[in-house]
């Protein structure tokens, strides 16, 4: 080895190189292996059952010449020091690269920290240790669960629908809930209720107040219909507005916690309509690295994937000068804010945070890209202000009574705005409600009474950002995969997003109608969730990785053999049509793509011919005499139009019945698949289906 001997650096990811080479100088050669360098085969299992669950670890293809350039330079290096991601993937890489390496462990070692800054990674090569194998472990268990279950389903969903499809672990569990919620949606009946308020004067332009009607102080008298309404004003009109009770006080809001990968992803969804896809792409450039004016190239983040609120003292501290220099002492919380984690939490890093709270956003807004800016700043602001004063407001609430009825106001004026000062913005704004000043025994003049008529609402369907917390709250998945797994889902065919919303496509609901008749505990959420809770017990070091993999594979072999005897070893045949192929004159066939049916040429590949394969619905148009077809939206999903179109301009997303409504008299609609219900295409109206002998 030569005197002048540099020593090895690697990374993943190749824009990392940049800032860790500026960091550590001359004496350091910086490389990156490009992700995962060793993997399971994708041609086949890769999974030694009769070997007690080994994997079969191969070179990835197109990594040969990054591994051949890596050893030649290792052999050269007077250290080698792996810096991978400080996760369980980054682990396990590291891991793959001393074995697909040969790298000597005495030479080796494993570094890693929190976020690209000076500071950070001086300090990684202090503190340089041995490769977790705890950590490895943990990963080499969800990788052989995931590939059990890919790799044993999915050939049968090819024998039921057709060949691609594909099956995952986490992956199913979340089509289930977005199915499930669209069921919930077509089940939905709604039903009527009214609200009640009045409107009411203290004497002068200044002295309005709105009281509210609350079936709670009138002894549960729940205003369900406009009969309930006029039997209420009546009542009150019978005695004069009194005020009862006042009120005064202080209440505070406290600042949210800093941001985990989960509340990022639902933030930048609700603020930007990003998809947490984006929402990732653009914090990994902000960690990895940014060109700033006059400093060069600088990590703006920590590192992203993460679910600890946590914040280091150092970062506290940063913090604190900087909320003191800028918006003075009294700011500043007597006590460190603590906040807890959401679950079971793995704790292995910090929050979100900017890497230096004296780096300001509008400081640095030129250097960054406009997303770039958005999603620094929203996260700068948070850290900021959780580290900063509740907001604090002054209170009025207020009680009347009229006759025999209650009613009741409040209002609340802020008072000092603690950490609104620097995250109002992100927030929902909050109003100031005033109330003029009032004394018990006060008689007040109505004005007017405004009854409200409301429906009961369904559950809203999934966003990306409920989704994400929806899986962060059940325990599915981990930071690092809520992205991914909603990604897969639309890439797949199998859901879809419009207007910011998850909506399963024909052919989701199909493969989960599968999963859910077959294979109950992979889309079990509870199930999920225990195997989530026992890969972090693998990395704790209290199991044995191969332990879950023993005590999953068995019974899930059992239901393997089980799916395969009820669904059969036939192929499922083309059908064939009467419309004739307008290229050869061969008979059409209906095929399976991945936004559902469609007709091709059988003579494919000489003829490449097809068109769109409209079924008939079973039922007459009701705008005029033609067949209702069911259709597919350009993202996959099914709705129902006219044969006639574009001469009808008729669509419902939903079957018409055939039937007309009584109350309006639109057309009524099927909506549900288990559980069938019969609601108007304009109005409230909506019943049970009646039984059939089909159903």
């Amino acid at each position: 080895m030569a005197k002048d001997a540099k020593k090895l650096v690697i990374l993943e990811s190749p824009s990392k190189a940049k800032t860790i080479k500026k960091i550590l100088g001359a004496g350091y050669k910086i490389e990156a292996c490009v992700g995962h360098i060793r993997d399971l085969p994708k041609s086949h299992f890769g999974v030694d059952i009769e070997n007690d669950y080994e994997p079969k670890y191969i070179t990835i293809r197109g990594k040969g010449d990054i591994l051949a350039n890596l050893r030649k330079i290792a052999k050269n290096a007077s250290k080698i020091y792996l810096a991978t991601d400080p996760d369980r993937e980054g682990e396990a890489i590291s891991w793959h690269l001393m074995h697909a390496l040969k790298l000597d462990e005495k030479n080796t070692e494993r570094i890693t920290f929190n976020e690209i800054t000076k500071t950070a990674v001086k300090k990684s090569l202090k503190e340089a240790r041995s490769i977790d194998m705890d950590l490895v472990d943990a990963q080499q268990a969800r990788r052989v669960l995931d590939r059990m279950v890919g790799y044993r389903i999915s050939p049968l969903l090819w024998k039921k629908v057709k060949k691609g499809l594909s099956a995952g672990r986490v992956q199913s569990v979340v089509l289930k809930l977005v199915c499930d919620r669209e069921e919930e949606i077509e089940q939905f009946i709604p039903e009527e209720y009214w609200s009640l308020e009045a409107d009411l004067t203290a004497g002068g332009a200044k002295g309005k107040l709105t009281a509210r009607y609350n079936a709670g102080d009138n002894d549960k008298n729940e205003l369900k219909t406009e009969a309930d309404v006029k039997k209420v004003i009546a009542a009150a009109k019978k005695g004069d507005f009194t005020v009862q009770e006042v009120k005064t006080g202080t209440r505070q809001k406290k600042p949210p916690a800093p941001f985990t990968t989960s509340t990022l992803q639902q933030e930048a969804s609700k603020l930007f309509s990003y998809a947490t896809s984006r929402t990732m792409r653009i914090a990994q450039q902000l960690y990895e690295g940014v060109d700033i004016k006059g400093e060069g190239t600088v990590g703006l983040l920590t590192y992203i994937r993460t679910d600890s609120p946590r914040i280091s003292d150092e970062a506290y501290e940063d913090a604190c000068t900087h909320i003191t220099a800028t918006y003075g002492g009294n700011y500043l919380p007597e006590e460190r804010p603590t906040y807890k984690s959401k679950g079971r939490s793995q704790d292995a890093h910090e929050a979100i945070r900017p890497t230096s709270a004296a780096r300001r956003p509008s400081d640095i807004k030129d250097s960054l890209t406009p997303e770039q800016f958005k999603l620094y700043k929203l996260v700068w602001e948070r850290f900021v202000g959780s580290q900063m004063t509740p907001a604090i407001y002054d209170t009025l609430a207020v009680k009347i009574s009229a006759g025999k009825v209650t009613l009741r106001a409040s209002g609340s004026v802020l008072k000092f705005d603690g950490y609104l000062a620097v995250y109002s913005k992100n927030e929902d704004s909050e109003k100031d409600v005033t109330i003029p000043p009032l004394t018990v025994g006060q008689t007040l003049k109505l004005t007017e009474f405004n009854p409200a008529q409301h429906f009961t609402q369904p559950p809203p369907r999934y966003s990306e950002g409920s989704m994400v917390r929806t899986m962060e709250e059940m325990g599915i998945g981990r930071p690092g995969t809520f992205a991914q797994t909603i990604s897969t889902l639309m890439n797949r065919g199998y859901a879809t997003k419009e207007n910011k919303v998850l909506y399963p496509t024909e052919l989701g609901e199909i493969v989960n109608e599968i999963m859910a008749e077959h294979f109950t505990g992979i889309v079990d959420v509870d199930f999920t969730a225990r195997m989530e809770s026992d890969l972090d017990k693998v990395e704790d070091g209290e199991i044995e990785w191969k332990n879950v993999i023993r005590s999953f594979y068995p019974n899930f072999a059992t239901q393997i053999e089980e799916a395969e005897e009820k669904i059969g070893e036939i192929e499922v045949k083309d059908e064939e049509t009467d419309i004739l192929c307008e290229n050869c004159g061969r008979n059409m066939v209906i095929k399976f793509g991945r936004f559902g049916k469609y007709l091709a040429c059988p003579g494919f590949p000489d003829c490449r011919s097809t068109k769109p394969f409209f079924e008939e619905a079973g039922v007459a148009c009701p705008t005029c005499a033609g067949q209702v077809v069911v259709k597919k939206s350009k993202k996959g999903r099914k709705y129902y139009g006219c044969e006639n179109n574009p001469d009808c301009s008729f669509i419902s997303w939903n079957l018409p019945t055939g039937n007309l409504c009584p109350d309006c008299n639109s057309f009524l609609v099927e909506k549900g698949r288990k559980k069938k219900v019969i609601a108007c295409s304009s109005c409230k109206y909506a019943v049970e289906a009646p039984n059939t002998e089909e159903d």
